[in-house]
């Protein structure tokens, strides 16, 4: 999943009708608003240190510039970072936000100031390893070549004494998926806020776990694809548990808030009244405008699916909405 999704992201950009899925800011300048908005409270809330704003996987850098035009008008100003190591999505990252810097890595960033971190749809696309109920007991989910495809196969050594409790007489074919990756990024994150200040918004499709079930899956021209074919050459993601990443931030010193939905965040932080003013300004936009509020908060499309996780640091204010 790692090696498949580090060609996928380096030889194209694959958003919008002509790539393979679409994100919440290409939906809507309003995600990205309210979101720096959100920043821009805790940052004034927090005594407004100097800070750096920080993007995970900022895909064509929508996201950034509208929050950045929203925090601007609030004055904050700050410097921005992001961590990106495709090429072709870094292009357009700089014709959309020019002055900012681009890390390959988390451990590069700035450690001079507090960091307002925004990861959207950032951890669904790190790799997982699976671990499946079989006859003798839990074992790995691997990766065999059977040509032309390839399958997945349980091996390796028995791994019962990694699972939950709770979990542990799950039926013969069940599926508990692991992201050592996610973690490790999370805590590292998280470390950085308990010693610089600072917080983070997480959004992403996800669950609270641990849980079982197969969420691995591929995208390719917005249709679901078999994700063991043509590996680099469709999307590769598997859903976020939230539950682990917030425990592991708090083993770092930082606190956690939520989940929450990503419809009930956008409402509480006033998407109502940002797409009444929208629809104000420009009534030829009325539909369009209601259309994507409904597809970013609706149960029925993002608006439960999708879930948001705020870290702070420990003496930083309680985000809005959680």
């Amino acid at each position: 999943m790692a090696a498949a999704n580090r060609y996928y992201y380096a030889t194209r950009d694959p958003l919008g009708a002509a790539g393979d899925f679409t994100t919440a800011p290409e939906i809507s300048q309003m995600f990205g608003e309210l979101i720096g908005l959100w920043l821009a409270d805790l940052w004034d809330r927090a005594g407004r240190p100097d800070v750096h704003y920080v993007e995970l996987g900022p895909g064509r850098g929508t996201l950034a510039a509208d929050a950045l035009r929203a925090m601007a008008r609030a004055g904050l100003t700050p410097p921005v970072h992001f961590v990106e190591t495709s090429p072709v999505l870094a292009a357009a990252q700089r014709a959309r936000v020019p002055g900012a810097t681009r890390h390959d890595d988390v451990d590069a960033l700035p450690a001079d100031r507090p960091l307002l971190i925004v990861a959207n749809e950032f951890f669904d696309a790190l790799p997982v390893r699976q671990l499946i109920r079989t006859a003798a007991g839990w074992r790995e989910r691997r990766v065999a070549w059977a040509h032309p495809l390839f399958v997945p196969v349980a091996g390796g050594p028995p791994l019962d004494a990694l699972i939950p409790a709770h979990l542990a007489d799950a039926p013969p074919g069940s599926v508990i998926e692991t992201s050592p990756a996610s973690v490790n990024i999370a805590r590292r994150l998280a470390r950085r806020l308990a010693d610089q200040g600072g917080a983070a918004l997480i959004v992403d499709y996800g669950y609270e776990g641990p849980a079982v079930g197969d969420t691995v899956q591929a995208l390719k021209a917005h249709a679901y694809a078999n994700p063991f074919e043509d590996p680099g050459e469709r999307d590769l993601t598997a859903h976020v548990d939230f539950a682990t990443l917030a425990e592991a931030a708090v083993a770092e010193g930082a606190r956690a808030f939520g989940p929450v939905d990503q419809g009930v965040l956008l409402d509480r932080l006033g998407i109502g009244a940002r797409a009444a003013a929208l629809t104000a300004a420009q009534p030829a936009r009325a539909e369009e405008i209601a259309t994507a509020r409904m597809r970013l908060t609706d149960a029925g499309q993002m608006g439960t699916l999708f879930k948001a996780l705020a870290l702070t640091a420990p003496a930083w204010p309680q985000p809005a909405a959680f």
